[in-house]
């Protein structure tokens, strides 16, 4: 089951307190304080796990606690610290503090990781208290407690293109032919219910990842559908492709629709670079020209049949060039063709 989003509850450890501790040894009357500091508390951490895909753990068990640092300890022993709480999460995980809504921070790289809640600092034993005038304090410091906050989690996918349309628009059929990903397919609309990513290999190890999600319509924003739920996945895409069949009814509309309910999710999304992939060719009549239409700020229109596989070199080697920085989109020049 894939599982995109989570509120958990943690708790750093709590410190441990300073010790009340005097030298008692042979010889040595009056051996004045020797107590010891006590442990820092545990810190919760967040580290990314390559073989994660789904935050699915974090919908069972909500509630995480780090441990608490050991109380210090006679002859200034310091106590141990509590054992920090690591909590594994995929690549592209956003941690955010459901109170004040503030970024805890994002985890992109595996084995990266990020603290959201710091152990409490461990008391201090009487030997700080110890003056000219107190030679025995019998003063010592509590642990202070660890923090505690509800963290919200979020998983955006990590992908160079995302994939646009309305429902049955030939997105997960795309993927499935120039990927390995292996998408339910269907006619029937909502087919795909979760994001899924596919990885183009091109020739000369050129490769890009492609992220599906499920069918926008018109009225998402407003909770139609499957709403906006997974717009958050192509948010760090490079470039998106809107895909529309070229049997729609009405290309300038639906391109329209799917523009405006970008622009209400998110404008810098909206501002994003992208591309219109006219599909299902295969239903044109032979040497038939391409429907058109106004596909205004577009960097360029495609057709493509994913049944037939027309049209597909040239738009992965477009796709491939779009969605590199712009240092490395002359690698190889161009022509690259796509090896299925």
């Amino acid at each position: 089951m894939f599982i995109d989003h989570a509120v958990i509850e943690v708790k750093a450890g709590t410190g441990g307190s300073g010790s009340d501790a005097f030298r008692r040894e042979k010889g040595v009357p009056r051996g004045g304080p020797a107590g010891g500091d006590g442990g820092k508390g545990g810190d919760v951490l967040l580290e990314v796990d390559a073989q994660l895909t789904t935050l699915l753990d974090y919908s069972y068990k909500r509630h995480y606690k780090a441990g608490r640092g050991m109380h210090g300890g006679g002859k200034n022993c310091t106590g141990r610290s509590g054992e920090d709480l690591i909590l594994r999460v995929p690549k592209g995980t956003v941690a955010f503090d459901v109170e004040s809504g503030d970024s805890l921070g994002e985890l992109l790289e595996d084995g990266e990781h990020r603290i959201i809640a710091y152990g409490g600092r461990g008391g201090r034993g009487n030997t700080h208290f110890k003056t000219p005038t107190r030679q025995a304090p019998r003063y010592w410091e509590p642990g202070e407690e660890g923090e505690e906050r509800r963290v919200r989690l979020e998983l955006k996918l990590i992908a160079d293109v995302g994939l646009v349309g309305e429902p049955n628009a030939g997105k997960s059929t795309f993927l499935a032919t120039v990927t390995d990903a292996r998408p339910k397919v269907a006619e029937y609309p909502f087919t795909t219910l979760e994001p899924n990513l596919g990885v183009v290999r091109l020739r000369d190890f050129q490769s890009f990842v492609i992220a599906d999600i499920p069918g926008i319509i018109e009225g998402a924003h407003e909770g139609k559908g499957l709403g906006h739920q997974f717009l958050r996945h192509i948010e760090r895409t490079r470039t998106l492709a809107l895909m529309i069949p070229v049997d729609t009814e009405n290309i300038q509309q639906t391109f329209e629709a799917l523009r405006a309910e970008l622009d209400a999710y998110s404008p810098e999304l909206a501002a994003a670079p992208f591309c219109v992939v006219l599909t299902k060719t295969d239903l044109l009549p032979p040497d038939a020209e391409l429907p058109e239409f106004q596909g205004e700020d577009a960097w360029a229109v495609f057709g493509v049949s994913s049944s037939a596989k027309r049209g597909l070199d040239e738009l992965l080697a477009a796709l491939w060039k779009a969605s590199r920085p712009s240092e490395e989109s002359t690698i190889g020049g161009g022509g690259q063709a796509w090896t299925p």
